[in-house]
């Protein structure tokens, strides 16, 4: 039975985010989430206290994939250059991957929502550029990046970035590939910082 709820809230959660892959989409109510499931609102509710919950559910599953990935490039990389653009890469592919989930990382999705859901957004990306900071400290004690780069500007601007590639992918109904020209970017974003 325990493994039967977590698999009904698993399912709760991935419709969720599928719902917030429509680019059209409109604020998700949980009528409109219990109609797409096939089940009352009540039945929601024994699985969530409220939506509040389920969107911090999503959050959560970003916050568990992405530091994933971005611990196993900072701890592997030996080149603090390479983690930054590794770290950029996995954030700006995460998005291309998981649509609905990019609506919440810009907090679209949490608009009319509780008010600590975007503040635990906007604490996962100050952590997010705390990395960016930290590699780009690594990159200067190696060598790879000048010695007066402003670690604090620098990481600002890569996150500032990241965040308008992935408002461009949601407010382009997901047509704006966010990893579009990134190669070319990355140039543009390090031109003057590399040693």
């Amino acid at each position: 039975m325990a493994a039967r709820k977590g698999e009904r809230k698993l399912e709760i959660l991935q419709t969720l985010a599928q719902m917030l892959e429509e680019p059209a989409a409109e604020r998700v109510t949980t009528a409109s989430l219990a109609a797409r499931l096939g089940v009352s609102e009540a039945a929601l509710y024994r699985h969530f206290r409220g939506k509040a919950q389920m969107f911090e559910g999503l959050i959560e599953f970003i916050e568990s994939t992405v530091f994933a990935l971005v611990n196993r490039i900072t701890s592997e990389e030996k080149s603090g250059l390479r983690q930054l653009e590794a770290v950029i890469g996995v954030l700006l592919g995460f998005a291309q991957k998981n649509r609905g989930m990019t609506r919440v990382l810009i907090g679209d999705a949490l608009v009319n929502e509780d008010a600590r859901l975007q503040a635990r957004i906007n604490q996962l990306h100050e952590k997010l550029e705390a990395v960016l900071k930290q590699s780009l400290r690594f990159g200067v004690t190696q060598g790879e990046l000048a010695n007066g780069v402003d670690v604090g500007a620098h990481a600002n601007l890569l996150m500032s970035f990241v965040t308008g590639r992935w408002h461009q992918f949601a407010k382009s109904g997901f047509r704006r590939d966010p990893a579009d020209m990134w190669a070319k970017q990355w140039r543009l974003l390090m031109e003057g910082v590399i040693a």
